[in-house]
């Protein structure tokens, strides 16, 4: 009997680790599957033509790993992304679409488990295997999967700090606070945007210091002092570079948002519907909780998540009135907050939840992402065969010569609205709207189209403009009449003479679309 009942403890916990692993592999499993799914919808279009910021993203980073941070002091973004990239693209020995886009793929695929593991630990299974379902098939991040841009990262990143903000502050589990001082600090090396991320978060833990208790209140100003002091230490050597790329960079081609589009940013990250399906179900479960007698943990953890996504959305809104900065695929960094807050919300709201995540989970699931992002690789493929080495190419769009340069054949020379340019791979941004009022065809177009030797080709790229209404901002407009200027200067000078015209009509309309002049030079 003594032999037995020294056996029974052993048995308990060989039962007790086997069925925590069976739950972890069948976890793991679970979470596979979605993931899974999740590239069924994501996969369709890796391949697609690059559009003007794509091209930028390799020619930043097809560059020695340690010149991308001075790089990008023409450009004004953070280098974390393109040091990213800049290794992958070692990896996979390709700067081919599908396979720098597989990176931004994979960061969504690995937003599936983060958001599973950190929503579970804050609210529960049901809570995680939604936030799982929601991230695998969000419209937003299905978009910028297949993107070769930072968008994806973004999401990946904020949705750590977000769980981790949530459970050092909310819940109060201090082993978060390195997670979300480590998340921040990549988030905000990643986009600017997550700047306004990190205030909002930081806004929110000062609300939730004032309304702590008294005993309570040190210790959480204490644990918020160490994960932002950590931030900003980590942070500290990019400064310099933010500050100068604000005075000489910033966003010239923006205007500012009106307030119908601070309103309407949640339909860009949710959808129309959606967002309407989400708020009546998921506020519902929401509402349950907020209605409790007592301010618990999750009715603070709700409005935490609440006033993160929207102070998100508000700052970043406010400082685009100062200084327009305002674009949509900037507020990936408001989808963290909002998915999270989403799942909290549809697991509380119990059947109601499931049939709201079911709702919107067929219409996410519909949405398989863009399948053309600009015309420039048809319209360099057909220039192709009829260039040789020492045409000019001339992009009135000066930001379309990285993507330009990418496609077209080597051997070209390249110039734009203020002259010859060097460096294929980056658009020089600093100064630019007071650059380009000095710029003249007179002054800068002739001097070009005289030095190129007679037999040999011009190529004039052009926007198409479909409409006014993205052509009016201070970078956009001087591009547009500039555009003109040079089309009627290097039209009217009897020395050239049109050879072809790609595309020969603009129509049907195309996103980012260019029209190509082919102009041989002949002599008078």
């Amino acid at each position: 009997m003594a032999t037995y009942a020294s056996r029974r403890p052993w048995a308990l916990r060989a039962r007790a680790l086997t069925g925590a692993r069976a739950g972890v592999a069948a976890s793991a499993a679970g979470v596979g599957l979605i993931v899974a799914a999740s590239l069924l919808v994501r996969a369709h279009h890796l391949g697609v033509g690059y559009w003007i910021d794509e091209g930028l993203s390799v020619g930043i980073a097809d560059r020695p790993l340690l010149d991308i941070p001075g790089t990008l002091r023409l450009d004004g973004s953070p280098p974390l992304y393109y040091m990213l990239l800049h290794v992958w693209l070692g990896i996979t020995g390709s700067s081919s679409e599908s396979a720098t886009a597989a990176l931004s793929l994979l960061f969504a695929c690995l937003a599936v488990p983060v958001a599973f593991v950190g929503t579970r630990r804050l609210f529960g299974a049901r809570a995680g295997w939604i936030a799982a379902a929601l991230t695998a098939l969000n419209p937003f991040l299905t978009q910028y999967s297949q993107e070769t841009r930072m968008y994806a990262l973004v999401v990946l990143l904020g949705t750590v700090a977000t769980a981790a903000f949530v459970a050092a502050f909310v819940m109060r589990r201090r082993a978060a606070l390195p997670v979300l001082a480590v998340a921040l600090a990549a988030m905000v090396y990643t986009h600017n945007y997550a700047l306004f991320f990190t205030a909002a978060t930081g806004l929110t833990w000062l609300g939730l210091v004032a309304l702590a208790p008294p005993e309570e209140r040190r210790a959480l100003l204490r644990d918020g002092l160490i994960a932002y002091g950590a931030v900003a230490v980590l942070y500290a050597a990019w400064l310099p570079t933010l500050l100068f790329q604000t005075a000489h960079t910033g966003a010239p081609w923006a205007e500012r948002p009106a307030l119908s589009e601070l309103i309407d940013a949640p339909s860009k990250l949710l959808g129309e519907v959606e967002q309407i399906a989400l708020l009546l179900a998921a506020g519902t479960g929401l509402a349950r909780v907020l209605s409790r007698r007592r301010l618990d943990e999750e009715a603070r953890a709700a409005v935490a998540l609440t006033a993160v996504a929207v102070l998100t959305l508000l700052l970043a809104w406010l400082a685009s009135q100062v200084s327009p900065a305002w674009a949509m695929r900037y507020l990936a960094v408001g989808l963290p907050p909002l998915l999270l807050l989403a799942a909290f919300g549809l697991a509380r709201a119990e059947r109601l939840g499931l049939v709201g995540l079911a709702v919107v989970a067929l219409f996410w699931a519909g949405f398989t992402g863009p399948d053309e992002k600009s015309n420039v690789r048809t319209v360099a493929g057909s220039l192709t065969p009829s260039l040789r080495s020492g045409d000019l190419v001339i992009s009135t769009w000066p930001e379309q010569i990285p993507v330009l340069s990418h496609y077209l054949p080597p051997g070209l020379r390249y110039a734009t609205l203020w002259g010859s340019v060097d460096d294929l791979g980056v658009t020089d941004w600093r100064d630019g709207v007071t650059r380009l009022e000095q710029t003249s065809a007179p002054v800068n177009l002739r001097p070009l189209l005289d030095a190129l030797p007679e037999g040999h080709r011009v190529v004039l790229v052009q926007p198409i403009v479909y409409g006014l209404q993205r052509w009016s901002s201070p970078w956009t407009g001087l591009v547009r009449v500039r555009s003109e200027e040079w089309s009627r200067a290097i039209l009217d000078d009897p020395r050239f003479h049109v050879s072809a015209i790609y595309p020969p009509s603009p129509y049907p309309s195309h996103p980012n679309a260019v029209k190509a002049t082919v102009l041989l030079k002949r002599g008078r």
